[in-house]
């Protein structure tokens, strides 16, 4: 089983409310029944639309340790919301024996490689969202939407 990031199977629920219609391979996996969609900002109660949040401090692994925030443009803290997220993803995972999961490059949550630097400019850094973090401590195997052909 795999675990998808439900905006790239085109569930608008990015934070600016929209989502990825350009991935009909993960949009099948999940008819099929072989893959699970789940958004784990939506998850931590977030609403959508929602204003754009970055990690500061850190990446999702510092986050996971205390050691990083995940704050709005405004300053407005939501980690909390992203780690209750995360862990509900962490949970449908292992509910449904799911060993890889296929996420949002550079989210605050999904991303797998890079995130954004928490400067709001762009940027990015190396590093997992919070959500990527924790499924990879649990062992599963983590890609973004990069590595989809």
């Amino acid at each position: 089983m795999i675990l998808i990031s439900a905006c790239l199977t085109g569930t608008k629920c990015r934070y600016d409310g929209g989502g990825f219609a350009q991935y009909p391979e993960l949009t099948t996996l999940v008819e099929k029944g072989e893959a699970i969609p789940v958004c784990p900002e939506e998850l931590g109660g977030l609403p959508t639309p929602r204003p754009p949040a970055e990690l500061v401090g850190g990446d999702g692994a510092a986050v996971l340790r205390g050691e990083a925030r995940i704050v709005r443009e405004d300053g407005t803290d939501v980690t909390e919301a992203f780690l209750e997220g995360a862990r509900a993803a962490a949970r449908i995972a292992e509910q449904h024996g799911v060993e890889r999961a296929i996420l949002k490059a550079r989210s605050p949550s999904c991303g797998c490689s890079t995130v954004y630097d928490g400067t709001f400019t762009g940027c990015v850094i190396p590093g997992q969202g919070v959500t990527a973090a924790l499924l990879s401590a649990m062992g599963l195997h983590v890609t973004d939407e990069t590595t989809i052909p």
